[in-house]
C-alpha cells in the first residue's frame, strides 16, 4: 500500500506541480492534517513526504512535517489502544517467556529504544509506532523519542528536497549524491547499533 500510494502522490504532485507550488499555508496546514491519517495508516511514508516538502516549501515546511509525525504517532497510539485488548501483554509473554525480558528493559527506559528506531529511515514508522504502543509504551513518551530520532532523517530528506531543480528528478532520485547517501548509511548503522546496545545481555 505505501508503494501504491506513493506513486499515485508521485504522478499527482509531477503532474500538478504548478497546484502544489501555488497552495497557501492554510492549504498545506490542511494537506498535513489529512497526511498525518494516511501516515498513521502506513499509506505514506513520512520521510517521502519530507522530501516533497522540501521541494515545495524548503525548510518553511519544517513545523508542518513536525505536525505531520506527531499527529501520526498520537493516531497509531489511539487506533492501538482500542483494537489491541488489554490482556495482549500478559497473554504475549505467557506465550513466549522472552519477551518479558526485552519488555522488562524496553520499560527501563523506553524513550532511548524509541530514538533509535525511529532514527533508521528504513523501518516501517506505522508499524514501530504500533509496537511500541503494544509494548505498552505511553504516548508522551512515544511523542519525546519519536521527535527527537525524526530531526536527523527529516532534515536530511528535506534537505534534499530543496536542492532539487525538479519534482520528477527528485522522487525518481530521493538520494542522489554521494554525501546523501552516506548520511543515510550512517543513521541505518547508528540505529542498528543503538537498538543492539539496547538489547545487550548485561
Amino acid at each position: 500500500m505505501p508503494l501504491l500510494t506513493s506513486s499515485l502522490l508521485t504522478a499527482w504532485a509531477v503532474g500538478y506541480e504548478s497546484f502544489w507550488s501555488d497552495l497557501s499555508l492554510g492549504g498545506w496546514l490542511l494537506v498535513t492534517l489529512a497526511l498525518s491519517l494516511t501516515s498513521a495508516l502506513a499509506l505514506t511514508p513520512p520521510t517521502f513526504l519530507a522530501l516533497v516538502y522540501g521541494y515545495f516549501l524548503g525548510w518553511t515546511g519544517l513545523p508542518l512535517l513536525f505536525l505531520l509525525n506527531l499527529g501520526a504517532i498520537g493516531l497509531v497510539y489511539l487506533i492501538g489502544k482500542k483494537l489491541i485488548p488489554l490482556s495482549f501483554l500478559a497473554q504475549l509473554q505467557q506465550a513466549y517467556p522472552a519477551a518479558a525480558t526485552l519488555l522488562l528493559r524496553f520499560h527501563e527506559n523506553p524513550i532511548r529504544l524509541i530514538f533509535f528506531t525511529k532514527l533508521s529511515p528504513m523501518l516501517p514508522f506505522a508499524i514501530t509506532n504500533l509496537v511500541f504502543t503494544m509494548a505498552g509504551a505511553r504516548l508522551p513518551q512515544m511523542l519525546l523519542g519519536g521527535t527527537l530520532g525524526m530531526i536527523p532523517r527529516t532534515a536530511l530528506a528535506m534537505w534534499i528536497g530543496t536542492q532539487a531543480k525538479e519534482i520528477r528528478y527528485l522522487l525518481d532520485h530521493p538520494n542522489e549524491g554521494i554525501g546523501a547517501k552516506l548520511l543515510i548509511i550512517a543513521l541505518v548503522l547508528l540505529s542498528t547499533v543503538g537498538i543492539g546496545w539496547f538489547f545487550r545481555k548485561r
